[in-house]
């Protein structure tokens, strides 16, 4: 741990303290209009911990969004949420606009690819989507997204070893109702948003939410002339809501989205080796020559029904099915030529079923529930390093089985003491084909079957109907105790668990040991956190802290390198590795708040720190843990922000919000990218940058007017108002040495400078 963290760490352990022997200050809640509760207190209705609670009564970090404020606030896709969720990395994955990157402190998933589990759980309208394919999820007809962090393997199971991000969509109205939204901006920006619904009798409604967003590219592709880093989305849902009585009530839907956005390329930061092609002077541009065209499709159906038994029992299903496609050129070295040029088509969908029992009491509240997927997830691609006249083909399917059985209640002890106790047993079970060929060519015939030129050469790996299975119980424990109505004090000790699988790349004829047919086993977490939620000064002041301390076991590391197979001294190949880490230590501190300073002026912020750390992987009976970092975790990461709302009486109100978001430094992948020095390459002799990006500062900026009818809002928003130049991912296959003849060593950046005006019409 470094001093800097230290210096932090004390604060945060300090600014906690106080916030536990500040309840004093506290008070009973006046009466308030329910507009007044609104603004004080934002979303203060959660479904953390599967039932409806108010957050401060929430025993673990949990972040709400709601879709007000996010549409305040102008955001557009659920990477939004990233400025102001503390240890948090919520980022659009290289090479497409819509698959989704999270971690949450410290945990999550880098690589997208169809044999890797996320570390984040993503939830819609409590549906598991266990890809992260199509998983940016715009921002429109929602009720709230709410963001915990921590392990919640008990109450939400596979795959939330970092956290869970819960994307809640809005019930229909009583009454007809008929929205629309209009997006004009910079690089030609044009969204349209249409949503309503209606009544069809006293116990059926149906409704539906259409989106279409329309962008120009930051950039472009200098090669082709397409526009590079643009949008072009179509998402929509459609739902029907019936319920008979009080005490029954039954939702279908079905949502699909479309992303014909062109293919991200990255920005090349090494010019060609024979120095014939430079380095693109803008960041968004490219030189990629493998296309453009590419294809994102997702769907999913979901029915749930809810049955309220009397007043302590309430029963509810919810059963979901979703499929996805996605067709998209990666060109690694992001030149002209066929060379690292990788063609991929990937598919998945799973079916789940979830039967929950809620119990309300007096004194005891809870959930317990049996949940079941069955999902499949495929895919195929060339990699073509034309420069030495060669193909691997890879391709490969993963079914995961998953049954799980779980409880989570709260017994209140009296008005201040309640203990949470819960426990989720899982068993996973995965089915796994691997596939790997060497053809002499541009392109495999296995591939693309009309390729009749290439030559097959062997195969190099043939695993088929390979199995393995894990299970795990992972208990959860919560104590709290609230000294006023408005300060909860509480400690949590959680497990979280994840499965193990095998590596889509393995390479089996470089593996005389077989490990990669055994595949690489599941990863543990023991997290502990402290915290406290209060309202103070009569609820101006409403804070959140918390200290936690996770350690690891086995976590899961994928490491992809070149390799010279016939030892000619030039990569003509690579190799993947996944392996688990012996342990891992995350140590953190989390601060959020919100002062309502008077009538027209109310201050938000965020703040989070971590001390992320591998301590051992062992290699030979040797650790080695100093050779490897944690990815996508600045060890430090806030946001503050300034609203001004003002009631104009007959002219309606307004309201000016500003926001600063900073981000540390951080690695994006698990080993260290300070880039390379003169002299130690020697295809690019002249050395490289750095891969890792520095520290950034983003400013944003929005003004909203609201009718005094509230029938129409005008708004327009500026993000990153200072054009900071940030890198959010990047391809490392330069050094030591590359693969193919150019090899990959681009980055790809976060948004530059937009500005957005907006028109939303409630008819």
């Amino acid at each position: 741990m470094n001093m800097k963290t230290k210096t932090w760490l004390n604060l945060s352990v300090a600014s906690t303290l106080a916030l536990s022997l500040g309840h004093g200050l506290a008070t009973a809640q006046d009466a308030e209009t329910a507009d007044e509760e609104a603004r004080r207190f934002g979303t203060v209705t959660v479904t953390a911990q599967r039932r409806e609670q108010s957050a401060l009564d929430v025993p673990l970090s949990v972040s709400a969004f709601s879709g007000a404020d996010l549409e305040a606030t102008g955001a557009v896709d659920i990477t939004s949420i990233q400025r102001a969720t503390p240890n948090a990395t919520i980022e659009v994955a290289r090479g497409s606009n819509s698959t989704l990157i999270a971690f949450i402190r410290g945990v999550g998933q880098q690589d997208p690819l169809w044999g890797f589990e996320p570390g984040v759980g993503l939830y819609v309208d409590d549906v598991y989507i266990a890809r992260p394919q199509g998983a940016i999820l715009d921002v429109f007809d929602i009720d709230r997204i709410e963001v915990l962090r921590g392990p919640q393997g008990t109450l939400y199971g596979r795959n939330t070893i970092g956290g869970a991000i819960k994307y809640v969509t809005s019930r229909l109205d009583s009454e007809p109702d008929l929205k629309a939204k209009l997006n004009v901006g910079t690089f030609n920006q044009a969204d349209i948003i249409l949503s309503g619904s209606t009544p069809l009798s006293d116990t059926f409604a149906v409704g539906g939410a259409i989106a279409k967003y329309s962008r120009d590219g930051f950039g472009e592709n200098l090669t082709t002339g397409a526009e590079h880093y643009d949008k072009d989305v179509l998402a929509y849902r459609v739902s029907a809501e019936w319920s008979p009585s009080s005490d029954f009530f039954v939702r279908a839907s079905y949502d699909r989205t479309e992303d014909d956005s062109n293919a991200k390329h990255g920005h090349r930061l090494l010019p060609s080796q024979d120095g014939t092609i430079p380095v693109t002077s803008d960041v968004f541009d490219t030189r990629a020559g493998l296309g453009d065209d590419n294809s994102v499709e997702t769907e999913g159906y979901s029915l749930t029904a809810e049955w309220t038994v009397n007043d302590l029992v309430t029963l509810k299903s919810i059963t979901a099915y979703r499929e996805g496609e996605t067709v998209t050129p990666i060109d690694y070295d992001a030149l002209p030529q066929p060379d690292f040029d990788v063609p991929a088509v990937y598919a998945d969908d799973q079916f789940s079923q979830e039967f929950q029992l809620l119990y309300s009491g007096d004194r005891l509240n809870g959930v317990a529930g049996i949940y079941y997927l069955d999902g499949n997830a495929n895919g195929a691609f060339d990699v073509i390093l034309g420069g030495l006249g060669v193909t691997v083909f890879q391709a490969g399917d993963q079914t995961k089985e998953n049954f799980s059985i779980y409880g989570d209640f709260t017994y209140d002890f009296n008005d201040q003491w309640a203990l949470t106790v819960g426990g989720r047993y899982t068993e996973d079970e995965t089915t796994a084909d691997v596939t790997r060929e060497s053809w002499l060519g541009i392109g495999s015939g296995s591939f693309d079957p009309s390729n009749t030129t290439s030559i097959f050469l062997g195969t190099q790996t043939d695993f088929d109907n390979l199995t393995r299975s894990d299970e795990e119980f992972t208990p959860r424990v919560s104590l709290s105790y609230k000294p006023t109505d408005n300060l909860n004090l509480y400690a949590t000790y959680a497990q979280g668990f994840k499965a193990g699988g095998f590596d889509p790349r393995a390479r089996a004829d470089l593996d005389p040991l077989g490990l990669s047919e055994q595949g690489f086993g599941p990863e543990f977490v023991d997290s502990y956190e402290i915290g406290a939620k209060g309202s103070f000064f009569d609820n101006s002041l409403n804070l959140n802290a918390a200290i936690f301390f996770a350690e690891y076991t086995d976590q899961q590391i994928t490491v992809q390198s070149g390799a010279d197979s016939d030892n000619d001294g030039v990569n003509d190949t690579f190799v993947s590795s996944v392996f688990n880490a012996g342990e891992s230590e995350y140590t953190g501190f989390e601060l959020e708040g919100t002062w309502f300073i008077n009538d027209l002026f109310t201050l938000s912020g965020n703040l989070g720190i971590i001390d992320a750390e591998i301590t051992e992987i062992l290699s030979a009976d040797v650790n080695i843990a100093d050779q490897f970092v944690t990815q996508n975790t600045p060890e430090l990461q806030g946001q503050v922000s300034l609203n001004y709302t003002n009631d104009l009486g007959n002219n309606g109100e307004i309201s000016v919000t500003g926001a600063l978001s900073y981000r540390d430094e951080y690695f994006l992948f698990n080993v260290e990218n300070p880039g390379f020095a003169p002299g130690t390459n020697t295809s690019f002799p002249q050395g490289g940058p750095a891969l890792d990006p520095d520290s950034y500062t983003l400013a944003d900026l929005s003004i909203v007017w609201t009718s005094p009818s509230e029938k129409y809002r005008l708004g327009l928003h500026g993000r990153n108002l200072t054009d900071e130049e940030y890198r959010v991912a990047a391809y490392n296959f330069a050094a030591p040495a590359p693969l193919g003849v150019d090899s990959a060593y681009s980055a790809f950046y976060g948004a530059p400078t937009t500005v957005t005006a907006s028109l939303s019409v409630d008819f």
